[in-house]
């Protein structure tokens, strides 16, 4: 009778140990979940400024572009603005030649 209530008190013991080591994996596992779902949360938050600063460039390069195309057609409009003058004292001093 006393050999029963060994073994019955050295299962118990080791179910006891068993049990203690499955809570703290449990609080482990717990720990690194939670450490996981902080570390994709400011993931998600680094993807979310990415993606505004994403934004906030594509609409200054649009800027930009636009400015540049003005710009463009201004240089253009000057340029043929004195080639057309460069053309009328061409004509001038054909129909005018200067004598000494």
């Amino acid at each position: 009778m006393a050999l029963m209530g060994t073994v019955k008190d050295g299962e118990e013991m080791k179910l006891k140990k068993r049990n203690e080591e499955l809570e703290k994996a449990l609080k482990e596992s717990k720990q690194r979940e939670d450490r996981m779902k902080s570390e994709l949360q400011r993931a998600w938050e680094r993807l979310r400024v990415a993606e505004e600063a994403e934004e906030r460039l594509c609409s200054q390069l649009g800027e930009l572009e636009a400015e540049a195309v003005n710009h463009a057609r201004d240089c253009h409009a000057r340029i043929l603005s004195l080639m057309n003058e460069l053309s009328q004292a061409h004509n001038l001093l054909h129909l005018h030649p200067v004598t000494n």
